[in-house]
């Protein structure tokens, strides 16, 4: 097991990274603040692993939440039944909420804990590649609202993250590939040598190797962890961690949430990002190829959809938590393995952009 610290002061916590680790229960029990706890999980993990968790915590004041899978689930309706169990079993201050699942899980509960009885403690026990390496640290949590993913939601972190890579196993290959995304995110914002790692060893990540699994989350969550311990509520360095994710939101969100994994979308996203950057005169072509290689590679999309235009694009990202003062800011690539925010992008470049990357999308839709 390795074990990294978000160091957040009085409020710092540990992630512990390893296999076979829900079968290890102090990892749970020494971060529980009484005797009460209510797992959340999901409609597909609850077979799997519920009963693990379950068994750590026996003897306890315990009640369990299983809520429906998938991104389409994350809003209010489905945050209420969190509520709706944990009233109804008497929960008090000290009980502690376990999240058990992927990120939407990780998501809603994390938001659950932050509001019920105005704020209680949480774990995150990520379940998939994608919140292993990015949703189940840094506190955010939320619900998606039907003009934005996210834009409901609270800074809230948890006591503990304990990622069990053993669970990958019985991933699916898409959400291998979408948890990917979010691992090529981190080379490409702030570490070259982690992108020229990722191109040597991304057929070993696809084919589950535990070795190289178990340094690409410990890589991923290294870089968060610092990134958040030095910016907890996206001042100023944090914002580079949504590098693709303005593209890629306005994608879930024309498209429904779920239609696109958040992975896929974030993966399209950082290629956009990448296109943009060259033609900017930051980044060169043959960057790009590099950055398109890479995410095609790992299974990944690297266009727009064909269904969406233009207008789209910039009425969803109009509505992006990044924007400020009416203006529209972008995580973009100065060099590979180095990420800066701008403002400093012009609307006709950036049409013709997104104008190309749908075309492209559409030719290769039909």
């Amino acid at each position: 097991m390795q074990t990294l610290t978000v160091s957040l002061g009085d409020r710092s916590y540990p992630i512990y990274i390893g296999k076979g680790l829900l079968a290890d229960a102090q990892l749970l029990t020494n971060h529980l603040k009484s005797a009460q706890a209510c797992i959340v999980t999901n409609e597909t993990i609850a077979p799997l692993y519920l009963s693990q968790v379950q068994a750590s915590l026996s003897g306890m004041h315990l009640s369990v939440v299983t809520l429906p899978d998938g991104e389409s689930h994350k809003h209010w309706q489905t945050l209420n039944t969190v509520f709706d169990q944990m009233l109804a079993d008497r929960h008090n201050r000290r009980t502690t909420l376990v999240a058990l699942g992927g990120g939407v899980v990780g998501d809603m509960t994390g938001f659950a804990a932050a509001c019920y009885q105005r704020g209680v403690n949480f774990i995150q026990v990520p379940t998939t590649l994608l919140s292993q390496v990015d949703s189940s640290v840094g506190g955010k949590t939320g619900i998606n609202h039907p003009l934005g993913k996210n834009m409901v939601g609270a800074f809230h972190q948890p006591e503990a993250v304990v990622i069990d890579t053993a669970v990958l196993s019985t991933l699916p290959p898409r959400e291998v590939s979408a948890g990917l995304a979010e691992v090529i995110k981190y080379g490409l914002l702030g570490d070259a040598d982690f992108l020229a790692w990722l191109e040597d060893n991304m057929d070993a990540l696809l084919a589950l190797d535990d070795q190289a699994l178990a340094y690409a989350i410990f890589k991923s969550c290294e870089t968060k962890a610092r990134i958040v311990a030095e910016d907890e509520r996206e001042g100023g360095v944090r914002a580079l961690l949504n590098l693709g994710h303005t593209f890629g939101h306005a994608i879930e969100t024309q498209l429904g949430y779920g239609q696109w994994l958040h992975g896929e979308a974030v993966a399209a996203g950082m290629a956009i990002a990448a296109e943009v950057s060259a033609a900017l005169g930051w980044i060169t072509d043959a960057d790009v190829a590099r950055v398109r290689n890479l995410l095609v590679r790992a299974g990944l999309p690297v266009d727009a959809p064909a269904e969406m235009t233009v207008a789209q694009f910039i009425t969803h990202m109009s509505v992006d938590k990044k924007v400020l003062s009416n203006r529209l800011r972008f995580v973009l690539l100065k060099s590979l393995g180095q990420a800066v925010v701008t403002e400093a992008v012009p609307l006709a470049l950036l049409e013709k952009v997104l104008q190309a990357s749908i075309a492209r999308g559409l030719a290769a839709s039909g």
